[in-house]
């Protein structure tokens, strides 16, 4: 059984309705550490030890945030730049993480359309992605594509239901280790391939 640490990163998470639901669905599963950094680290005084110590008890880290700006929220990128250091994280010494994996679960305003390069985003979201999966690449990692809830401010509470579910099924799929991370790996976001 992988052990999995959700690092969740929102400023505001009372205001979020599908991220308050989809945390709700999935921290109290077994196996999986709910970890939320705002709540953690109000004042953005990360405890570096801490944090690395985290990572090294388990096998999946799973990086679950609003898409802010076409990023993350700032205290994910602080967490970033002091957690993942050199040493620890990759350099010629920095295999702490080597064998593990990383994925992004991320929620967006805009609907599934506007992240193509024909889209009001210009781009797809996975070009948007590169970053993490880079990261996890330079740490030795391996990058299981993202889940993507897309066009949250008009979920329908059947829509959020299924969210909720399909979230559950993931996280249990990756924890019990039921399924080849190949076929998962071969789809552009994780809720594809629950859908196949």
């Amino acid at each position: 059984m992988r052990k999995i640490l959700i690092l969740f990163a929102h400023p505001l998470p009372h205001k979020s309705r599908v991220n308050s639901a989809l945390v709700q669905a999935v921290k109290k599963m077994s196996g999986v550490t709910f970890h939320d950094l705002y709540e953690e680290y109000p004042d953005f005084f990360i405890d570096i030890k801490r944090e690395q110590d985290l990572l090294l008890q388990h096998d999946l880290i799973i990086w679950q945030h609003p898409f802010y700006w076409y990023s993350a929220p700032a205290i994910l990128k602080e967490w970033f730049d002091l957690v993942l250091e050199h040493g620890f994280a990759y350099g010629r010494t920095g295999e702490a993480l080597k064998g593990k994996f990383s994925m992004s679960v991320i929620t967006t305003g805009g609907s599934k359309d506007t992240y193509d390069y024909k889209g009001h985003n210009h781009y797809p979201i996975t070009q948007f992605l590169l970053p993490y999966k880079q990261a996890s690449t330079l740490c030795q990692m391996t990058y299981i594509p993202p889940m993507v809830f897309h066009g949250t401010h008009l979920m329908s509470e059947r829509d959020l239901d299924i969210a909720k579910m399909d979230y559950i099924k993931l996280i249990s799929l990756l924890r019990d280790g039921k399924q080849p991370l190949k076929e998962i790996k071969n789809n552009m976001f994780a809720n594809e391939y629950l859908n196949d």
